[in-house]
């Protein structure tokens, strides 16, 4: 028997006896029985309030049925909520059939109370049959609908949920408008947002509120509306409370603007707003770490007297995201012995041994975690498995992963990005597959899988996924567009780079960029430049990344008089000081033959990187400059700068044309010898054609034959051209065999033998290498050259 109450009821045609616990009504006249029948629904709802089980609920509603008061519409308000809420869904429908009718507030009441009992589906059936009944819907039934569907994830009815609004005159209002832009700004569709607050004719704080937090949580291009909303709020009398200043200091962080998030502190010590808040002390130190001033939030941290656990969570998080490891690692530490750890603190530590590759302390935290009985949430789980895939403990990762029943796009994305860092690609590829069975991967699943496709240059695989992102209706997406133009462009389909780039509504400077770099890989460097042209119309200011691609365009083309007006532009814009661009200027210039402009360039450089003296050694060799490239390269290593494979390649092909056998054999023999640098086919390459510069073809073919791994096709070419000129025909035969059996349909080795052939008046090999190449239906490419008119 329930404590709360007893029951017991006895009835009869001349008297009635009600007893409810100590109450009790003896039926003495009909005045009686009236007042007895008004304060009853009311008693036995303040029992429905008290409930605390389900079998004490069903002998309180068979009392309400015993009384004849099942079709009590107050009561039965009371009674549908409590079934909901013990998650009685027959019951509850079994209440509310009973109380149906056209009353607005009947049907508001049930909507707010399966709503409650977190039974979405049900708040969106009694939606569909309210508006069935055609009497009419009231804001919350709207409030609490579209919440349901953000809940489900059904995006499409709460489109119509807006369209209803919009009919019945709704959408003006308050609470609907809040809750419409809630929704919207959830799924990422701030401009639809923007147009309700719009909309709004009678704001609130709650609605400029909800506003503000859209714009907070929809990204850093967005994060500085959130402040112009702020002042029209107050402009309008309306003053920022507690959740408006939390949220304002969340926009400030994101846009690391310490002024603006000083001014709110300000606003708040001036309007008396508690800022020993827990939650607003926690965004303040937030705030001041992430704005680049940790000294700030470490002194309000410290000043705080009750310090919390999400206090030191703040604290710790922000020297993280600056950079800070050890900082914020050793705040760890300290927080272990002052306060209780939460998953978040927990996460955090993992995280930071994971940027540490502190293995051993990440595994002290797991068994922490396993011994203290600590139930994961996806977070620690996400965190676990980033922490041991970058300790290259990739086993203990999958174990984790695998482990974990309920997986959410975050989790499937560390794990792919765990897969790629320890270079198992084929197994990323596998769990993206995995993924899209159950998870509805986000944009950064999307890109990562895209580019490890397009680092196996798995052109089939990138269509694959290209189809998914279609049907899944991405494709509008700029960051994945790009990654889809990137990929197509390694995979030499440059083609279908330009279909994705021409498909791209909202194209950003990287797509711009993307789009030139494939048309240069490919030498097609007059549309690349057509499309910078088309770049400036947009008003798109171009980088130092697309002015390296420029300036590669303007190489392959060899227009000094287009590369000094970009130069022209470089400093204009201020970019001189980039590195990589001026390396590409030196390259330019010393293949246009300009090497004072190019020297002048690489003097102007203060901090010369391996790169910057690779390129000034690689633009002397080029032009034969043995002397200045090796002087150079001894002015590099004072500064020491080690060199690397790059350099010696400079100084082999610098060797090479000046015909300088010896110095060349040594700068080969001392790369490895005095630097440990293990040649690459393009060393053997250069010291192929060094010695054949020097008429040493025997020595060259020793080479060859001693390390045939180290044959391609530039290297038998060089070599065979070398026979034709010295007149070896019997070196020239076998290294013609190797060639075509190496590049069966490449015309220009079939060229490069007959030309050999022709050379030896062996017009019978001639005509047998002509009727090969025409039998495999392979035809000379047009030779073309470039002339410059001013």
């Amino acid at each position: 028997m329930n404590p709360f109450f007893t029951v017991s009821i006895t009835s009869s045609r001349n008297s009635k006896f009600v007893l409810l616990g100590k109450f009790s009504i003896s039926y003495f006249s009909n005045s009686t029985a009236e007042n007895l029948y008004t304060s009853l629904p009311e008693k036995f709802a303040s029992y429905l309030e008290k409930c605390r089980d389900i079998n004490s609920l069903k002998k309180l509603h068979a009392c309400v049925i015993t009384q004849g008061l099942e079709r009590n519409i107050f009561l039965g308000s009371k009674l549908l909520n409590s079934f909901a809420n013990f998650n009685l869904l027959p019951e509850s429908k079994w209440v509310f059939s009973k109380i149906i009718n056209n009353n607005l507030s009947l049907w508001n009441s049930a909507i707010v109370g399966y709503y409650r009992a977190d039974q979405c589906d049900e708040v969106l059936g009694l939606y569909l049959n309210l508006r069935r009944r055609k009497i009419g819907v009231h804001s919350s039934a709207i409030t609490f609908a579209l919440k349901s569907c953000f809940k489900l994830g059904t995006p499409e009815f709460g489109r119509n949920l807006h369209a209803d609004a919009f009919k019945f005159g709704l959408s003006s209002d308050r609470f609907v408008g809040s809750s419409l832009i809630e929704f919207y700004y959830k799924y990422d569709q701030i401009g639809e947002a923007a147009k309700v607050f719009d909309e709004i004719t009678d704001r609130d704080v709650v609605a400029y509120t909800s506003m503000i937090t859209g714009y907070s949580q929809a990204g850093d291009r967005h994060a500085s509306k959130a402040f112009r909303i702020a002042i029209d709020m107050q402009m309008n009398g309306f003053e920022p409370n507690r959740v408006t200043l939390v949220t304002l200091l969340q926009c400030a962080s994101r846009l690391r603007a310490l002024n603006k998030g000083r001014s709110i502190h300000g606003y708040a010590i001036r309007r008396g707003i508690d800022c020993l808040d827990e939650i607003f002390e926690t965004s303040l130190i937030d705030m001041y770490i992430k704005c680049g001033d940790p000294d700030c939030g470490a002194i309000l941290f410290n000043e705080t007297s009750r310090k919390s656990t999400g206090s030191w969570n703040a604290l710790m998080a922000g020297y993280f995201q600056l950079g800070h490891l050890l900082k914020s690692f050793n705040i760890f530490v300290q927080m272990v012995g002052e306060c209780e750890l939460d998953l978040i603190s927990l996460a955090n530590g993992l995280l930071i041994c994971a940027d540490l590759k502190y293995l051993l302390i990440g595994k002290s935290i797991h068994c922490f975690i396993i011994r203290g009985g600590i139930p994961l949430d996806l977070i620690c789980t996400t965190a676990l498995i980033d922490m041991y895939s970058k300790c290259n403990d990739l086993s203990a990762a999958m174990s984790v992963f695998y482990g974990t029943d309920a997986k959410d796009a975050a989790l499937f994305n560390v794990m792919i990005a765990g897969y790629l860092q320890n270079g198992c690609v084929l197994r990323a590829i596998e769990t993206f597959g995995e993924m899209i069975m159950c998870v509805r991967p986000n944009t950064g699943t999307i890109i990562s899988v895209v580019s490890a496709l397009s680092d196996m240059e798995d052109v089939r695989g990138g269509k694959c996924v290209h189809g998914y992102v279609f049907r899944q209706g991405l494709e509008a997406s700029t960051d994945i567009a790009n990654q889809f133009i990137s990929m197509y462009d390694k995979c030499g389909f440059v083609g279908y780079a330009r279909k994705v780039f021409d498909w791209t509504r909202i194209k950003d400077r990287i797509s711009w960029t993307s789009m030139m770099t494939a048309l240069v890989n490919r030498g097609l460097t007059n549309e690349a430049i057509t499309l910078f042209h088309l770049m400036q119309r947009q008003n798109l200011e171009p980088d130092a990344v697309t002015f390296t691609c420029l300036i590669q365009a303007l190489n392959q083309l060899g227009s000094l008089m287009l590369t000094r007006e970009v130069h022209a532009r470089i400093y204009r814009v201020f970019l001189e000081k980039h590195v990589t661009l001026m390396n590409s200027l030196i390259t330019t210039y010393g293949k246009q033959g300009k090497l004072t402009m190019a020297r002048y360039l690489f003097n102007q450089i203060k901090e010369k990187h391996l790169s910057s003296w690779n390129t000034m050694i690689a633009a002397y060799g080029m032009h034969g400059d043995f002397t200045r490239a090796l002087t150079l390269f001894h002015e590099m290593k004072e500064a020491n700068v080690a060199p690397d494979g790059v350099t010696f390649k400079s100084i082999l092909s610098a060797c090479s044309h000046n015909g300088l056998i010896n110095e060349g054999l040594q700068a080969f023999s001392s790369m490895q010898k005095d630097h440990g640098i293990i040649p690459s086919d393009e060393h053997y390459s250069c010291l192929v054609d060094l010695l054949c510069r020097g008429g040493k073809l025997e020595e060259a073919y020793n080479i060859l034959e001693q390390f045939p791994l180290r044959k391609n096709a530039s290297t038998l070419g060089t070599l065979l051209s070398a026979c034709r000129i010295h007149g070896n025909c019997e070196i020239g035969e076998s290294v013609g065999r190797w060639l075509l059996e190496m590049e069966p349909e490449n015309t220009s080795a079939y060229c490069s033998v007959s030309n050999m052939y022709a050379a030896g008046e062996r017009w019978d090999k001639v005509a047998q290498i002509g009727a090969l190449a025409k039998k495999k239906g392979l035809e000379r490419t047009t030779g073309y050259s470039l002339i410059e008119s001013k």
